[in-house]
């Protein structure tokens, strides 16, 4: 007996933005509830784009939408997932009390704003109770250590006058009661209403529709099977590691998400790799690298580059130009690691058996025109989300260019529900992030944390940097990417800004270690995905993915300690810009060398050795460093040279 299905129950795949539990599948009223609501809320962030909503009204409406989707979707025990039922009392229960505590400022708004100071019995109640939900959502869709962080974060803010008294002087200050607390992260827009959830519900929730709307027109497959047929057939053994890559690259911009990424490409490219010889890990490296470009390559970067425009009021097409030359320096890095362990691992060319890249140009090429939309858009003088609002209706209208692609209702319908589920881990990661913003700026805790750091280094530029570096990528083992970015915006960036760093330095330095502690040891989400798809081992595989990603952690340091290399974010003289570029590209080189163990053949310690230094000195911008990284790499390959050819 065939199940029915409901016209408006449509199965929706959300792009996923961090790493995140996966939404149950409903059934019965809960599924038409949910999906009414998601589309709903897709509906309502695209008519944000074109028609003037008071900032303050959106917000909190989408919030509340937002966290009534969540209590229906994620259910409270993660077991619950796997069991195809309806929401249970407690969730229905908890979607009441979310309608009631952020349906109160939508009645009276024009007077709620102005209680911050003075602020009600009810709006101390179902000021507490949305804080409480926000943690709970977050809970569900996060994990526990976020909504712990706040609590912490909180629990700082009300007992600062007492922290003096245990010996946390530098910590303490005079303690804020109920009443303020309330006023600042409920009323007002320092809280959870602040930028972070302003990003999430315009930025964030416009680009995962778009992503939808491209995987229901057939985009990723497109994408994918372009990569294979461009770079599959190239008739070298380090063709099917190369393909993964540009896969990685292409899939990024309908996903968003490192994770999502390498296991889409997982399902699909491992039998490729595993046929040209890849072992387990080598295979799962190459896919978690691959993946997690996703989140550093321009247009769609990931959640927190929208973060980036915001706190530095700084147009997002900045931010896309800023990634460009690190972009390409990473994917360089991934080429030359593959070309080097292809040779090394012995592996072999494999035959793709697809259209020619040609062919699947000219049938499918129109996918990649709202890509390019989008950027061209911005550099007409549109802003990021006119720009992605115009490229998706775009993608809509292209689609209708083959039969077998065209976005009919269901299909919209679809992508549109895919486009509201998908923002729903964001909406409450950044709400619960904007709660611990609140507390830091209320305390002044980002200050004392920058004049802590910078106090540990001595005032050494060297020293911050590196001290950032490891700060954020412990953040980042805790708590997704955008809320690390989000934390170290406001109480790492400062540091990085007093002894002297650029401020877009300083925010794409954070954004970069935020991003990369998805491969970082000992918690790397990307590279665990893999090996639970290659059936490798989850630790080789995270050492491996970090070998090949290891150039990307040098890039930051390169553009925050010294002027110079400025130009790797394209913010200095050409001059500047070519120089930087090229001995970068260099030093990628140089390590791949290093680091693979191979050029015409295995390369000896020595040879490695001085590879790596040679590496490390051409990220450093200045003549001196640029001179003897250049003399070390000439040094290291032509002993190689000289003994390849005497063997």
């Amino acid at each position: 007996m065939k199940r029915k299905v409901d016209p408006l129950v449509v199965d929706a795949s959300p792009p996923i933005i961090d790493a995140e539990a996966a939404p149950r599948e409903l059934q019965g009223t809960s599924a038409k509830v949910a999906a009414v609501l998601s589309i709903g809320l897709s509906i309502y962030a695209l008519y944000w784009v074109v028609e003037i909503v008071q900032p303050q009204f959106y917000r909190v409406s989408f919030l509340l939408v937002a966290l009534i989707l969540t209590f229906l979707c994620y259910p409270a025990v993660p077991s619950a997932r796997r069991s195809r039922t309806g929401a249970s009392v407690v969730d229905w229960t908890l979607a009441g009390l979310a309608l009631a505590a952020l349906g109160w400022p939508l009645i009276g708004l024009e007077q709620f704003v102005y209680r911050a100071a003075t602020p009600l019995i009810a709006d101390l109640v179902l000021g507490a109770l949305t804080v409480l939900l926000v943690l709970e959502a977050t809970r569900r869709t996060v994990g526990w250590i976020l909504p712990v962080t706040a609590v912490v974060f909180l629990a700082y803010a009300y007992f600062g006058s007492v922290l003096d008294r245990v010996g946390l002087d530098l910590f303490a200050h005079r303690g804020y009661g109920v009443d303020r607390l309330i006023g600042s992260l409920y009323i007002g827009l320092e809280g959870i209403f602040g930028v972070p959830l302003d990003v999430a519900a315009t930025y964030i929730v416009l680009f995962t529709i778009y992503g939808a709307v491209l995987e229901q027109s057939g985009a990723g497959k497109f994408f994918l099977d372009w990569s294979l047929a461009a770079m599959g057939g190239s008739g070298t053994a380090a063709g099917p590691g190369r393909t993964v890559t540009v896969a990685g690259f292409l899939l990024g911009t309908v996903s968003g998400s490192g994770v999502a990424t390498t296991v889409s490409l997982g399902a699909v490219a491992w039998p490729l790799l595993r046929r040209a010889g890849y072992t387990a890990e080598a295979g799962g490296a190459i896919l978690s690298a691959g993946g997690i470009g996703a989140i550093l390559s321009p247009p769609t970067l990931g959640a927190a580059a929208f973060l980036i425009a915001e706190f530095l009021n700084i147009p997002y097409l900045q931010v896309l130009v800023m990634a460009s030359i690190p972009t390409l320096l990473y994917y360089l890095s991934i080429f030359f690691m593959i070309e080097g362990d292809s040779r090394r691992m012995l592996v072999r060319a494999v035959a793709v058996e697809t259209p020619g890249v040609w062919a699947l140009t000219a049938r499918y090429g129109y996918h990649f025109l709202s890509l390019v939309a989008i950027a061209a858009f911005m550099v007409m003088g549109m802003s990021a989300f006119r720009a992605v609002f115009w490229a998706t209706l775009l993608a809509v209208a292209l689609s209708y260019l083959r039969r077998e692609t065209a976005l009919g209702p269901r299909r919209i319908l679809t992508a549109l529900q895919g486009g509201g589920m998908g923002v729903l881990p964001v909406a409450a990661t950044t709400a619960t992030a904007g709660i611990i913003v609140g507390v830091v700026t209320l305390t002044g805790l980002g200050l004392k944390i920058a004049g802590i750091i910078v106090g540990l280094a001595g005032a050494s530029l060297s020293l911050t940097v590196l001290y950032a570096a490891i700060a954020v990528l412990v953040l980042g083992l805790a708590v997704p990417v955008t809320a690390s970015y989000i934390l170290a915006a406001v109480m790492i960036a400062p540091a990085l800004v007093q002894v002297g760093v650029p401020a877009v330095a300083a925010h794409m330095f954070i954004f970069y270690y935020a991003v990369l502690s998805e491969v970082s040891p000992p918690t790397a989400l990307s590279p665990f995905a893999a090996a639970a798809i290659t059936g490798g081992n989850p630790f080789k595989t995270m050492m491996l993915t970090w070998k090949y990603t290891a150039p990307a952690f040098l890039v930051p340091f390169a553009f925050t300690l010294s002027p110079q290399g400025m130009g790797l974010l394209l913010q200095a003289p050409w001059t500047a810009v070519i120089a930087s570029s090229l001995t970068a590209a260099m030093g990628v080189a140089a390590l791949a060398f290093g680091f693979s163990g191979w050029l015409r053949g295995p390369a000896s310690p020595t040879e490695r050795g001085t590879a790596v230094a040679a590496g490390l000195f051409l990220f450093y911008p200045g003549l001196p460093a640029d001179v003897l990284g250049t003399a070390l790499l000439i040094a290291a390959v032509a002993m190689h040279m000289l003994r390849a050819r005497s063997a």
